[in-house]
């Protein structure tokens, strides 16, 4: 009998250092560290781990108005964000290849003077296999996240399987699921900062739709993991409400036929972690294959642009 292949994956429910990029990548190395010593070979964390998901707070913007200090503290997590290239990025690189993981973290991306949510997947060389910015910042992120373009949009062959993913609620837009489909993929992840129990069965509807493994990964934070100083939280400051929490976390896999194989784990920091049977894929898809059995092509078509989002092209003109 052939020995069906297995994966061990994680994903990291912890909280970053806000607004603290040398202490958030500290952390990131003791977590991938542990995650890696228990076996596991893809690790992934949270949406903006690096270095703030920046609960609750609108930066001072609204219609027709902004303050100065909502200006400074912009300033301050685009201080803290991570350019590409940089000396934390190639510590993200090192971190991935000292540990021998495929290692997945979603930062905040200085792309020029605009801020990005970014995802980067590392291999176990701590090459990069991919870089994805999250397609439409949602709600009140666009003020501070500028849109990603149609070249993020891939799967990457690894010796694990094909890897892809979006970011938080990307994965309520058809289309850009379908595109993932269409490439195959079979380890999906899907970092995030929504901690309600409907994201629980969204990651459940994608597994089951796309036959494949689905990665949830979620911060577990309180008011204590933002600075003293943070503007949304200075009245639980003051009141000594430090241990409020902001994310429950919810982090969780599930199989391609929608089961929960890892559940979810709220409240804490913890590592969710789950052996994936790569043989139960093909097994899934025998009566639903979204972009094969399932699929019309005669009545439906989509189109994916993958152009890098350049404003901008020079072309030498004729001498």
């Amino acid at each position: 009998m052939t020995t069906r292949k297995t994966v061990k994956v994680a994903a990291v429910q912890v909280a970053s250092v806000a607004f603290d990029l040398e202490a958030s990548l500290r952390k990131l190395e003791e977590w991938t560290r542990e995650a890696a010593e228990a076996g596991a070979e893809l690790i992934v964390f949270p949406e903006a781990f690096l270095s703030a998901y920046p609960w609750d707070y609108n930066f001072g913007a609204s219609i027709g108005s902004r303050t100065p200090e909502g200006r400074k503290w912009y300033a301050k997590y685009y201080d803290n964000a991570v350019a590409i290239p940089s000396p934390e990025y190639d510590q993200l690189s090192r971190t991935a290849k000292e540990n021998s993981v495929h290692l997945q973290v979603g930062i905040v991306e200085k792309g020029g003077a605009t801020l990005y949510c970014t995802t980067l997947l590392f291999g176990k060389d701590g090459s990069l296999l991919s870089k994805h910015r999250k397609l439409i910042p949602t709600g009140s992120e666009r003020i501070i996240w500028g849109r990603g373009s149609g070249d993020g949009l891939k799967v990457m062959q690894t010796e694990l399987g094909k890897i892809g993913g979006l970011i938080c609620w990307e994965n309520y837009m058809p289309a850009a699921r379908l595109a993932l489909y269409q490439q195959g993929i079979e380890i999906y992840t899907a970092p995030n900062a929504d901690d309600l129990p409907a994201w629980i069965a969204t990651m459940q509807h994608i597994a089951k739709e796309g036959r494949c493994f689905v990665i949830s990964s979620n911060q577990f934070l309180r008011v204590s993991d933002f600075p003293a100083d943070y503007p949304p939280y200075l009245s639980k400051n003051s009141t000594g409400e430090t241990s409020h929490v902001v994310s429950h976390g919810g982090s969780c896999i599930c199989g391609p036929l929608g089961n929960i194989i890892a559940e979810p784990v709220w409240d804490k920091e913890d590592i969710v972690y789950a052996t994936l049977d790569m043989g139960e894929l093909v097994e899934a898809r025998m009566d639903f294959d979204a972009v094969g059995s399932y699929a019309r092509p005669d009545i439906f078509e989509l189109k994916v642009n993958t152009k890098p989002g350049t404003s901008v092209t020079f072309t030498e003109g004729e001498p």
